[in-house]
């Protein structure tokens, strides 16, 4: 992994992509102590970020490859983000997905034309499932972080906060990552070494799912116990990956973990103050920088809102339970 290869996929991504804004509020000002600035690549295609890497990998391979299909693994967010990069390069996508995933995520892969194969993460490997299918097919795996391609296009997001940082004043700040196998913070970061290098990048992750944090802290890869049990879904995973974690060690700083109810709030919030829908684990990061201000210094602090895909009910009750 290089800068080299994340310029080389933002030109891709040009035309593809959106450019997400930065966003600020007063309000969200005092609840940090400080100055937050709001990246929503929920506003992205297909409503995460996910697209900036799928759109890279696939339009990275080589033609002859590409025709004969791709096959990912996800619980939706990259589903989405490979469906939709897969439909728009005109070949086809089988998407292996946890049944427990949100209804509107899997419903959603499928209208982009994916065909979805689901199985039960608590009892059944994924990455099982995924090397034999594409063994069969001779479909392309395209993995959901520790992929350098899948990492390239993410790291798309951080030369954007680095050129929109610079043009609000800002150099120096704790970017806050919502942070599940390490893609988009690993690429985030590697952008940032580049183009902002007074910035930190640091992994926002759920109580109980910390595979991060705990891997960062000890200097070794950690797993998580569990595969499922929080509404953080789209940023749960096993551990993080082996290319993402040596990126990690080298350049971000300690992690911040947050709870349920602080990533309802952190939801809410975005919701009342910024006018936009943020998902559980869309909200970590926004939920770190308003809940641990303690663990944060300096003046500035940029966080991702990595997805926006969260069902009604869930919506509801956050707006319910936070909501003024």
């Amino acid at each position: 992994m290089n800068i080299e290869m994340i310029r080389a996929a933002a030109k891709r991504l040009e035309g593809k992509a959106r450019r997400t804004p930065l966003l600020n509020s007063p309000f969200l000002d005092d609840i940090a102590g400080r100055r937050v600035w709001v990246k929503p690549e929920c506003l992205q295609h297909t409503g995460s970020f996910k697209f900036r890497g799928g759109w890279s990998a696939i339009s990275a391979l080589d033609p002859d490859v590409r025709k004969r299909g791709i096959i990912a693994f996800s619980s939706g967010n990259h589903a989405q983000g490979v469906a939709l990069a897969a439909r728009e390069h005109g070949i086809s996508s089988v998407i292996v997905m946890p049944a427990d995933a949100p209804a509107q995520k899997i419903e959603n892969t499928k209208a982009l034309g994916a065909e979805v194969v689901l199985y039960d993460r608590a009892t059944e490997d994924r990455d099982e499932i995924g090397a034999r299918l594409s063994k069969e097919r001779g479909l392309t795996l395209i993995k959901p972080f520790d992929e350098p391609q899948v990492i390239a296009g993410q790291g798309t997001c951080g030369l954007e906060i680095a050129a929109q940082a610079a043009q609000v004043g800002v150099e120096q700040a704790d970017v806050i990552v919502c942070c599940g196998g390490g893609g988009l913070t690993s690429g985030i970061a590697l952008a940032l070494e580049a183009d902002a290098p007074q910035m930190r990048v640091r992994p926002a992750e759920p109580e109980g799912f910390d595979d991060v944090t705990r891997s960062l802290n000890t200097g070794a890869i950690q797993r998580n116990a569990a595969m499922s049990g929080n509404i953080c879904d789209a940023i749960i995973t096993p551990q993080p990956g082996d290319i993402t974690f040596p990126i990690m060690q080298r350049l971000c700083g300690p992690g911040l973990v947050i709870s349920e109810d602080e990533a309802r709030h952190a939801m809410a919030l975005a919701f009342s103050r910024l006018k936009v829908v943020a998902e559980p684990g869309g909200a970590a990061a926004l939920a770190a920088a308003l809940f641990r201000k303690d663990q944060i210094a300096g003046d500035d602090v940029i966080v991702t809102i990595s997805g926006g895909n969260v069902d009604a009910a869930m919506f509801q009750s956050a707006l319910t339970k936070f909501g003024s």
